[in-house]
């Protein structure tokens, strides 16, 4: 492989390519066609120069604490676009290379055209080449290497915010009695489910589920679990005979491992799903977007930055973990003074704010507001940036 190619975090960790899937032991890597084609698109092409921030550095040392995201703010205009900054191709979407504290990046600037490069390679001889060792991560982060997003804004809801399809949480297990009676469960305090556990042995506790209606066509998108905390199997339950002949039920035991709210009889279990590792790639759709938000997450009325929206787009509408959006304040009425008929206007829609989407279920996502300018409510605008 070519130096000129070797860019620095050009990762399939780094860069969201590389998730929690036995496949990666046969260089099965999980890419998906929107990063194929934007790796083709811009293999060791870079971004062209008047994409570059005005006060963009020759150079960065990467710090403990940064972010993908945050080198790329230094850098780029527009700091979701990094993979075209790091000249991402397809040699090195198969071959996982790590960013680590310490290392030094250089911008490279040539045939009005710039990328990221180590300081080792500030001067790519043609021909050169370099040889690594892949090394394949069942973790994110491993060793120190730095993360695509600041995790911590999203990290919390990746079990939290949950959309089910039906309201399925009808027939899941629920807790039927707690320890000496309690009417609230504290982490650490025992209760009593019945109900299928299907094998599993960690769960996640949720209340009541509350539609999401798209708020234009009023459609139920999905039902929104309110999520209570999580508890973790002790041992099963049973059935004991009585005296009189008739079996009695033994619920199973299970101990409150984490609490958001406080637990209680009637919350529901639904398994803990497998860890998903993958990292974030931000991208742009492929194709055009018009959707609308459809709640905020928690009890606020309006959201600001670094907070999290459900929206009215999901899988079956071609949204993807990853993609970036960008939010739209609607048009003001107002009215033409200066013609003497004062006509009734509506000013245009005025772009605002980005969005990052990080869970996608059927009919519905999850996004991070990355950034605003206005605070944000159910029914705003979201388009392709």
């Amino acid at each position: 492989m070519r130096r000129s190619s070797l860019m620095a975090v050009a990762t399939l960790g780094a860069l969201g390519l590389l998730g929690a899937n036995p496949a990666w032991a046969a260089g099965n890597y999980p890419i998906t066609e929107q990063q194929r084609s934007t790796a083709t698109d811009v293999a060791q092409a870079g971004v062209p120069l008047s994409d570059l921030a005005p006060n963009a550095p020759d150079s960065h040392t990467v710090q403990r604490g940064d972010t993908l995201w945050d080198i790329s703010k230094l850098f780029l205009t527009t700091p979701w676009r990094w993979p075209e900054l790091w000249g991402m191709n397809l040699q090195q979407i198969r071959n996982p290379h790590l960013i680590y504290p310490g290392q030094v990046l250089v911008l490279v600037k040539s045939g009005g055209r710039a990328t990221l490069q180590l300081a080792q390679d500030a001067s790519p001889i043609p021909g050169n080449t370099v040889k690594l060792s892949p090394r394949v991560r069942s973790e994110l982060l491993a060793n120190g290497a730095i993360a695509s997003l600041p995790l911590h804004l999203i990290g919390p809801f990746l079990n939290e915010a949950v959309v089910f399809n039906t309201n399925e949480l009808e027939e899941s297990p629920r807790i039927v009695a707690t320890q000496e009676n309690r009417v609230i469960l504290s982490r650490g305090e025992t209760a009593y489910v019945r109900g299928d556990l299907g094998g599993a042995r960690d769960f996640r506790l949720f209340r009541q589920p509350r539609p999401l209606l798209d708020p234009i066509t009023k459609e139920v998108l999905g039902f929104e679990g309110t999520y209570v905390g999580t508890a973790e199997f002790v041992r099963d339950g049973g059935m004991l005979p009585a005296p009189d002949g008739k079996a009695v039920v033994v619920p199973a035991t299970f101990r409150i491992s984490g609490t958001r709210l406080e637990a209680g009889i009637g919350d529901r279990l639904s398994p803990v799903p497998p860890s998903d590792l993958t990292a974030y790639a931000p991208h742009a759709p492929s194709a055009p977007v018009d959707g609308r938000i459809v709640s905020i997450y928690g009890e606020a009325v309006r959201a600001g930055q670094n907070q999290i929206v459900a929206l009215n787009k999901g899988q079956r509408d071609g949204m993807e973990r990853g993609h970036v959006l960008a939010l739209w304040r609607a048009g003001a009425a107002a009215v033409d003074n200066t013609d003497g008929k004062r006509t009734a206007m509506r000013l245009p829609d005025e772009r605002h704010g980005l969005l990052f989407v990080f869970r996608v279920f059927d009919r519905v996502s999850y996004a991070l507001i990355l950034q605003v300018q206005d605070s944000v409510g159910v029914g705003d605008r979201f388009t392709q940036p």
